[in-house]
Order: structure tokens, then C-alpha cells, then sequence
């Protein structure tokens, strides 16, 4: 099978395709035909050696998969099913193949109503909002939710998720994510400063980090809860927030195949939509990176297979 891998840190230049043996699934486990990776923000600067998750090369980067089971180690699945999932995050999962071997826990059926491409798109940034408004936050009808970056890949889930769940929605978008974020059903949207204009919110789901993290202390009522997935580890945040008597909660993704289903049921039902920014195919991964690195995108860059 076709792999794309890299043998050393830097730019996109270093992810080449290559020829290994295709994985083996162990009990278990199945072996995905991918059909389509979604790519994320984070790819890039693990490619770059920015922080060692998957430790030095070679590896190989991916996590959001959808294809076809080719082989199961498993009653849940049978070959032929549709499937998608994050197999193994933060562990490499070797996602930018033509096969992966995943758990079949980390996997759910795809739907006939999305598309490989669509599938593909949606697991990280779906389960990372899942996870934050669900889980960590427990967003409830009336609550008032501020999302940061509504226009971007886990902003522009988050702000429909919110919305199936009966809250009252603001986001931060500017220029053209304006409109994108408003029709995706956001109460209100803010494209200058935030602190300015909004006030007594419950939650505030941050995937921006440093200042804006922060500056999300002023708008929380007392009791508010703020949410970051990239601000995590922050003690100095953390104590700032716990001595103003707000909330402070840290989200690292995971696996959770009960969220993926509870996204296909707001797929099913219309609820949500996960927005393709561009698609590249597998020969153009060094292309799809360098979109990824300039950043403003709206929703999510695909590779197809």
C-alpha cells in the first residue's frame, strides 16, 4: 500500500509517499480501505517537530479516517461496512494510508447521508466540540455559550451542536466567516472584540488559546465555565479563573464512539452539517499542508484516497 510518511521534521516538502506492507488487523480490530483523511491544524506542527507527540521520525501523521472495512477481527463490523472514526489518538494511528488497522471501538458506521469526504472531516472536531459541550460542559437549554473561531473546523460544529441542544449561541468570526458562522445558526455574532459586547455567559469554548483565553474570564457570570482545547495546561489561566470563581476545564480529544453516534443522529435528523474547505487528492499532501499553515479556513481540508 501507498503511505505517506517522513523521515525527518520540516516543512511540508517532507511527507513523501512511499510503499510498505499493509497492516495486519488484531483481535479486535478491523483493516479500513480509506476512502478519505481529514486533516487538522495540529498535523503541521507535529510534521515540523513542534512538540514531540508520536516522538522523532519517521512516522506517519492521520487520524480522521472513513472507508470501507477490508478485513475484521471483530463481531461489530463485517467486510464491506462503511466506516469512520479517530482511531487511537494521541497514539499514531498512521492515518495517511491507503489501509489502516483502527479498533473497532473507535469506529462507527458511516452514514448514507454523508460522503467519505464529509465523514472524514467530521471526527476530531466533532468529538472535541462533543466532548467540550456535552461532556466537560453540559450544555443545557437556555444556557448562553460563547464559541471562539465559529468559522473554523471545530467552531463551525460546535455552533450547531450548541444550537441541538437549545442554547443561545455567539461566536467570534470576522470577514467572510461572518455570514458562514450566522448560517450555521449562530444567535449572534461578534467580529471585534468580544469583551466589549458580551456579557453573563455560562460557557465560552476557546480553541484559540492566549489572549482570547484570557480575556473569556470577563464575560463568564459568576460560576461560568471555560472551556479550552489548547490551553489546557495553562496554571497561570487556571488560577486566575479559579480565584475569580469561574470554572476553568482543559479538553484533550478521544476516541469515543458513543459521541460519533450521537453526531450521525444530528447528521441524520439535519441538525448538522460539517463544511469541506477544499479537498486535495493523496499525491498533494504537501499542498493540503501549506493551506492548512495559512490558516483562516472555513471548516476542514480533506485528502481523498
Amino acid at each position: 500500500m501507498r503511505t505517506i510518511t517522513q523521515h525527518t521534521y520540516g516543512g511540508p516538502e517532507v511527507l513523501t509517499i512511499v510503499d510498505t506492507p499493509a497492516p495486519r488487523p488484531l483481535p479486535t480490530e478491523v483493516l479500513v480501505r480509506v476512502e478519505a483523511i481529514g486533516l487538522n491544524p495540529l498535523e503541521p506542527r507535529l510534521r515540523a517537530g513542534e512538540f514531540p507527540l508520536l516522538g522523532r521520525p519517521p512516522f506517519v501523521l492521520g487520524w480522521d479516517i472513513s472507508g470501507v472495512v477490508e478485513a475484521a477481527q471483530t463481531w461489530r463490523f463485517r467486510p464491506g461496512d462503511e466506516v469512520f472514526g479517530m482511531p487511537l489518538f494521541p497514539r499514531a494511528a498512521g492515518g495517511y494510508a491507503e489501509f489502516v488497522a483502527a479498533p473497532a471501538l473507535h469506529l462507527v458506521r458511516k452514514p448514507a447521508s454523508l460522503s467519505h469526504v464529509e465523514a472524514a472531516a467530521l471526527p476530531v472536531v466533532g468529538l472535541t466540540a462533543w466532548q467540550g459541550l456535552v461532556d466537560l460542559g453540559g450544555v443545557t437549554e437556555g444556557d448562553r455559550v460563547l464559541i471562539h473561531g465559529g468559522g473554523g473546523g471545530v467552531g463551525h460544529v460546535a455552533i450547531q451542536l450548541a444550537k441541538s441542544l437549545g442554547a443561545h449561541v455567539i461566536t467570534t468570526a470576522r470577514g467572510d466567516k461572518r455570514e458562514f458562522a450566522a448560517s450555521l445558526g449562530a444567535d449572534e455574532v461578534v467580529d471585534h472584540d468580544f469583551a466589549d459586547v458580551v456579557r453573563d455567559v455560562d460557557l465560552v469554548l476557546d480553541t484559540l488559546g492566549g489572549e482570547t483565553a484570557l480575556r473569556s474570564l470577563e464575560v463568564l457570570r459568576p460560576g461560568g465555565h471555560l472551556v479550552t482545547a489548547v490551553a489546557e495546561e495553562d496554571a497561570g489561566l487556571i488560577t486566575k479563573f479559579e480565584a475569580a470563581g469561574r470554572r476553568f476545564s482543559g479538553i484533550a480529544v478521544e476516541p469515543d464512539p458513543v459521541a460519533l453516534r450521537g453526531l450521525v443522529a444530528l447528521v441524520e435528523a439535519g441538525e448538522l452539517r460539517v463544511h469541506v474547505a477544499e479537498t486535495f487528492p493523496f499525491e498533494r499532501i504537501a499542498d493540503a499542508h501549506r493551506l492548512l499553515e495559512r490558516g483562516h479556513l472555513r471548516g476542514k481540508v480533506v485528502l481523498t484516497v
